[in-house]
C-alpha cells in the first residue's frame, strides 16, 4: 500500500532567515567592535607635539577654544567660575585628573592662566591633550 505524499506548503519565511541571521551578526559585530565618543561642542584643533600619544582617561575634560570659550565637562563656563567648579568637584573626590584640550591658536598665556587656576584649586594631575607629530 502506497500512501500519497503530501506536498509541504511553501513557507516564504524560510528564504529570509539567512538574511536575518546575517543582519543580527553584523549588529553584534558593530556593537562589540564599535566605539562611541562624545563630540566636542565646537571645533578644536589641538597643537602638534612630539609626545608618544598615550593618555590616561581623565575625570574631567576642559576645552579651550581659539576665541576663548571654555567648556567644563560638556557645559560652557566662564574663566572666573572654573576654580569654584573644580573645588566643588574635588569635594567628592580627593584627587582628580584633568585633561586640558586647547586649540592650537590659543595664546600660551591663556593656557598657563587656566593651568594656574587649576593648580590653585588643588589639581595635581593635569594632561595637555595634543596631536602626535607625523613623521
Amino acid at each position: 500500500m502506497q500512501f500519497p505524499q503530501r506536498q509541504r506548503p511553501q513557507n516564504n519565511e524560510d528564504s529570509i532567515l539567512p538574511l536575518i541571521n546575517i543582519v543580527f551578526l553584523l549588529l553584534i559585530f558593530f556593537m562589540v567592535a564599535g566605539h562611541l565618543s562624545v563630540a566636542d561642542p565646537f571645533r578644536i584643533d589641538p597643537p602638534v607635539s612630539d609626545s608618544d600619544g598615550k593618555t590616561q582617561i581623565g575625570d574631567t575634560v576642559i576645552l579651550l577654544a581659539a576665541d576663548g570659550r571654555l567648556v567644563f565637562d560638556g557645559g560652557s563656563i566662564e574663566k572666573n567660575e572654573l576654580e569654584q567648579i573644580v573645588v566643588e568637584q574635588m569635594k567628592s573626590k580627593s584627587e582628580i585628573q584633568v585633561q586640558l584640550k586647547a586649540d592650537a591658536q590659543v595664546e600660551a598665556i591663556d593656557v598657563v592662566e587656566i593651568m594656574e587656576i587649576l593648580r590653585t584649586a588643588g589639581v595635581k594631575k593635569l594632561q595637555l591633550l595634543t596631536l602626535v607629530k607625523k613623521e
